[in-house]
């Protein structure tokens, strides 16, 4: 199945082109980013999207419709997509929720999902599907089939591909050596609290984010906010409290609290360890060039009064010290997104360059309000130097359905 891109988003970046896809008029003088191009792929609903790009170019998209994995792959940078056939639940292709891809250094595409039942408000299985021929075949593995499973991660390495996900007892770690033919489980990294971000080091250095909201927020371990760090591929762990720590736990058990799911992770070409988050004084940046020991931080985007507070915060590295970031303020018909190019070279605190607020194309429950599809914006750098960014399409009223790619540039 052959999907084309809207051909309104072919045209001109303005508030024209899309009537709940636009900018907030804000001078430019303010907002640096430059939107060089957003595309719609409208199919079926995908939330919570993830984009990675092969080492052919192809871009592929992931999302969730509460049914089965949704996967799309584009071999012209995002204007057209074909719905990758990611095999049958008899093979293995089971998932309907939280779902993450990752692409090895010989091409191959990890695709991670989770099952979960809404009913019971509990998730029953992680699997993870291996392609190596960019999609056009899969082979899959259930790594769990623990009650109250939730938010696997993949990352990849030189050496290794790992996966982390959580459950009512702790984070739990998974790793392959052979191109995922075979998994091997390395136990829990921690007994408590939830899978909150993956991230690998340029030396193989694995770092997971563990926060205090797991099983899908049917548990709360207001005592858990670390950083784990390995440095022989999961074998053991050292945990440091995570910067920010503490602050409130963002749990549903504490509604009025900032929304905390994804406290996301980055290592630079360097070695540095950066961590994203967001308080009451606005986004925040972390940098530690000892694997998480000690950290510098710095507000790269300060809150001011007029502003909500910032949440759902995401980013991504690309060589020594530039970072991608995206987050989310207000809420309902007020709710904005964002997106950021950081240089964090020496500089206190970091030169960032910042979009617009942007509107999304994104609206559920009866009667209709903003959602944003999801707990995070996934980023990504592509090859052609530009910041992507993929947010949900959901419109079920409208019959809108699917997602947008964003690319930016910096000035």
């Amino acid at each position: 199945m052959r999907i084309v891109g809207t051909a309104a988003l072919l045209c001109a970046v303005t508030a024209a082109c899309l009537p709940r896809s636009r900018s907030m008029a804000e001078p430019e003088s303010v907002h640096q980013l430059i939107l060089a191009e957003q595309v719609n792929l409208l199919d079926t609903l995908a939330r919570e999207p993830m984009l990675v790009e092969d080492i052919s170019g192809a871009l592929f998209v992931g999302g969730y419709n509460r049914r089965r994995p949704g996967l799309w792959k584009s071999t012209d940078r995002g204007h057209t997509w074909t719905r990758v056939d990611v095999g049958t639940a008899e093979q293995g292709a089971i998932g309907n929720s939280d779902l993450d891809l990752a692409i090895g250094p010989d091409g191959t595409l990890y695709f991670v999902t989770l099952t979960y039942d809404a009913a019971a408000g509990a998730g029953l299985q992680v699997a993870v599907g291996v392609s190596h021929d960019a999609g056009a075949s899969w082979h899959w593995t259930t790594l769990s089939r623990v009650r109250f499973v939730d938010r696997p991660w993949v990352a990849t390495s030189d050496g290794s591909v790992h996966v982390v996900w959580s459950d009512d007892r702790g984070v739990s770690h998974a790793r392959t050596t052979d191109g995922g033919l075979t998994w091997l489980g390395t136990g829990r990294i921690h007994d408590r609290g939830g899978s909150s971000h993956l991230a690998i080091g340029p030396r193989d250095e694995i770092a997971v984010r563990i926060s205090p909201g797991a099983a899908a927020g049917n548990k709360c371990d207001e005592d858990t906010d670390i950083i784990a760090v390995s440095a022989d591929a999961g074998v053991t762990w050292r945990k440091y409290p995570a910067p920010g720590s503490p602050r409130p736990s963002g749990c549903q058990q504490h509604p009025t609290e900032i929304q905390r799911w994804v406290d996301p992770l980055a290592w630079s070409a360097d070695g540095a360890l950066n961590a994203l988050w967001t308080d009451s004084a606005g986004v925040r940046l972390s940098r530690s060039v000892d694997r998480g020991a000690t950290w510098t931080t710095s507000t790269i985007v300060p809150r001011r009064n007029s502003d909500s507070t910032p949440y759902f915060p995401y980013l991504t590295a690309r060589g020594r010290t530039e970072l991608g970031a995206t987050w989310i303020t207000g809420t309902e018909d007020g709710l904005q997104w964002h997106a950021a190019i950081i240089d964090a070279r020496d500089a206190s605190p970091p030169r960032v360059q910042e979009s617009r607020p942007m509107y999304l194309d994104s609206r559920t429950g009866t009667p209709p309000r903003t959602d944003a599809g999801g707990e995070y914006l996934a980023a990504r750098f592509l090859s052609d130097g530009t910041l992507g960014v993929v947010t949900a399409i959901q419109d079920k009223a409208l019959g809108r359905l699917g997602f947008t790619l964003w690319r930016f540039r910096k000035q």
